[in-house]
């Protein structure tokens, strides 16, 4: 009898493994999702870093050096766009196909990300699970848990926000591809090579990563204004953020009612590009390398490109290396600001620059608090903001400075490269692909740091939120 009740019990024991692991995962995702989502990140990582070094992935049949490959992971991962070697030659048809299964990955975002593994982990998409989510819309969360004010998305939202994140990536990387595929038909592309780059590219755009699968870059299609038009379609949608994609797809019709978050978004987001636009206009209408050459409406369409992928897209039809001095520090600041909040772009984000201004704005007229759109924005937003930009530039220029010491390149090549790592861009002065292996790895920690947020970041290396129960006497230092 004994034997039998041992064997009636063996199969259960075995069959606790695995929900103990889930539950030692689900406990640990619960307790902090923000270091879970960076676990995760680096666990993907990873997986592609071995993926990448296999015979297999290369076109050569040969193993990937690891400073390569590890580096294709963490800019594949963290839809950066950067490379150390010719994306358009040195993988297979296999490593082409995890380029383009890890940028989706990647583009849906960290904390949702976590949130979606923390949905399979508990088999549902729990409370734990939708604050790890709701974090990805509002950063904040991470710092003093579930807010009041209704911006971005609200937690009973966050199931249809998940959906809305997979329904619409899939949705404009199928619209996008589709514009394209009859435009590469027009320069005798091959039909079945078509419609694989088609949908290479149109990932590429809406995840914001900008991998190029032609040897010859958009050098075919530099003057074809409706295959660029596409992918400047899908990197704008891509970059303004989900919580905006989903505002827009509910209510488009009563714009009134958008939150002061997507509101914020769309000004900002708009005035920079404008902005963007027209410095690259300004500064680079003589430069024979550039635009000089090309007519009114060349010069204004080409700079409206410029600026989009500056959002971090990744794109150019010009060689980067060719522009000003004055334009490469433009570039530079549009790509540290980056995207939209939970997008597939990168940077400090559009709305922390407009907490920012709003606050000097509200400091001039002598106004105790920040107002935007007839609401009021709350003073820790204006902390968050600053300790974003913050974190932003120490990371900038940490890497800034040992790239500069490993290469001794000019210092304007090495700032813009280090901005587009961090603010996960992938244009580029060349200076990436010839750095030697200690740089690669500088490099890709601060492509990660970027991707995964400083806020996030933040927020894992805190231990624990203490709450003080007293305030120490008031002393104001001399400021400015």
């Amino acid at each position: 009898m004994g034997t039998a009740v041992r064997r009636q019990y063996a199969p259960l024991t075995l069959r606790s493994i695995p929900g103990r692991i889930r539950d030692g995962l689900s406990s640990f995702a619960g307790h902090s999702p923000s270091r879970f989502a960076i676990f995760i990140f680096t666990a993907l990582v990873l997986l592609f870093t071995l993926l990448f070094s296999l015979p297999i992935a290369a076109a050569d049949g040969k193993v990937t050096p690891l400073p390569d490959a590890l580096f294709t992971a963490v800019s594949v991962i963290c839809v950066t766009g950067l490379s150390t070697v010719n994306m358009a030659t040195h993988w297979s048809d296999f490593g082409d196909v995890l380029v383009f299964i890890g940028v989706n990955i990647g583009g849906i975002g960290v904390l949702t990300l976590a949130s979606i593994l923390g949905m399979v982990i508990s088999r549902r998409l729990g409370l734990r699970a939708k604050l790890m989510a709701a974090s990805d819309t509002n950063p904040s969360r991470l710092h003093v848990g579930p807010v009041n004010e209704g911006q971005t998305v609200r937690l009973g939202e966050v199931g249809n926000l998940l959906a809305t994140v997979a329904v619409s990536a899939l949705a404009i990387e199928a619209i996008v591809a589709l514009v394209l595929f009859p435009r590469m038909l027009a320069v005798q592309v091959p039909v079945g090579e078509a419609a694989w780059h088609s949908l290479y590219y149109a990932a590429m755009a809406f995840t914001n990563t900008g991998f190029n699968p032609n040897p010859e870059g958009l050098t075919p299609w530099a003057d074809d204004f409706v295959f660029l038009s596409a992918l400047m379609f899908g990197v704008i949608l891509g970059a303004i953020g989900f919580p905006v994609i989903y505002a827009i797809a509910r209510g488009w019709r009563k714009p009134r009612r958008w939150s002061v978050h997507v509101k914020l978004t769309l000004v900002t987001f708009g005035l920079l590009l404008v902005a963007g636009a027209a410095l690259y206009i300004l500064l680079e209408f003589d430069n024979p390398k550039t635009f000089g050459h090309d007519n009114a409406v060349d010069t204004i369409f080409q700079a409206f490109f410029l600026s989009a992928m500056t959002r971090s897209g990744g794109f150019s039809t010009i060689n980067i290396a060719d522009l000003h001095g004055s334009s490469l520090l433009v570039s530079g600041m549009l790509m540290f600001i980056g995207g939209g909040s939970a997008s597939t772009a990168g940077g400090i984000k559009v709305t922390t620059l407009a907490v920012l201004f709003l606050a000097a704005f509200a400091e001039a007229r002598g106004n105790e608090s920040m107002e935007a759109f007839g609401r009021r924005i709350p003073r820790d937003i204006l902390r968050l903001a600053v300790s974003v930009v913050l974190w932003g530039a120490t990371i900038v220029a940490v890497s800034s400075i040992a790239i500069l010491q490993i290469t001794k390149a000019p210092f304007d090549f090495v700032l813009f490269d280090v901005i587009s790592a961090f603010a996960t861009c992938g244009l580029s002065t060349g200076l990436t692909a010839e750095l030697p292996p200690e740089g690669v790895y500088v490099m890709a920690l601060t492509m990660f740091m970027g991707r995964i947020g400083t806020v996030t970041l933040a927020a894992a290396l805190a231990s624990s939120v203490r709450r003080q129960l007293f305030k120490r006497p008031e002393e104001r230092p001399i400021v400015g």
